[in-house]
């Protein structure tokens, strides 16, 4: 089968403007993908999507499978009830130039924390339904990556893994 000639172009969503310091799979991501369509485009290539470790690399990843919380677009989790509009109303004054990951993953980090607790608290039953089936169906990868990044949240987030107390020691602690 002969596939049709196509082009597109590569471009990782943290690339987008944006209003929170880095480019997120929201509204500029829709944008730029109707931009390619309508430029005659038909692929959007994509660096690895995980999440990301030392140096914030699309190319060191912490999973295979997860993906990386700082692609969640703080505008779409407003319009899906997790967040409101005032939620977003103080963001900090981000580097236009460059990403800032530190103080991006501070402040997202931190939002997303929030937005969960409003699904933890006031989501309806078919949107805990959803949640409760995806935490079985992807259980073989998700527990263990899960574990994997409590503890390296425990060890303080510098340390290889090699150096991890053994978890004997981390119950104790």
């Amino acid at each position: 089968m002969k596939l049709p000639r196509s082009s597109g172009i590569l471009l990782h969503p943290t690339s987008l403007p944006g209003k929170f310091g880095i480019g997120d799979l929201g509204p500029e991501a829709f944008r730029f993908a109707d931009w390619l369509s309508d430029a005659g485009q038909t692929l959007w290539q994509m660096l690895p999507l995980g999440p990301t470790g030392y140096g914030d690399s699309p190319y060191q990843l912490f999973s295979a499978f997860a993906g990386n919380p700082m692609l969640i677009s703080p505008e779409k989790l407003v319009d899906d009830g997790s967040l409101t509009p005032a939620d977003l109303a103080h963001v900090p004054d981000f580097p236009q130039e460059h990403v800032d990951f530190g103080a991006v993953i501070e402040w997202k980090g931190k939002l997303l924390e929030k937005a969960y607790a409003n699904f933890a608290s006031g989501a309806a039953a078919v949107e805990r339904d959803a949640f409760e089936e995806f935490l079985k169906r992807e259980a073989r990868w998700l527990e263990p990556f899960a574990l994997f990044m409590a503890r390296k949240e425990d060890a303080g987030d510098v340390q290889s893994w090699t150096d991890w107390r053994d978890d004997a020691t981390a119950a104790q602690r």
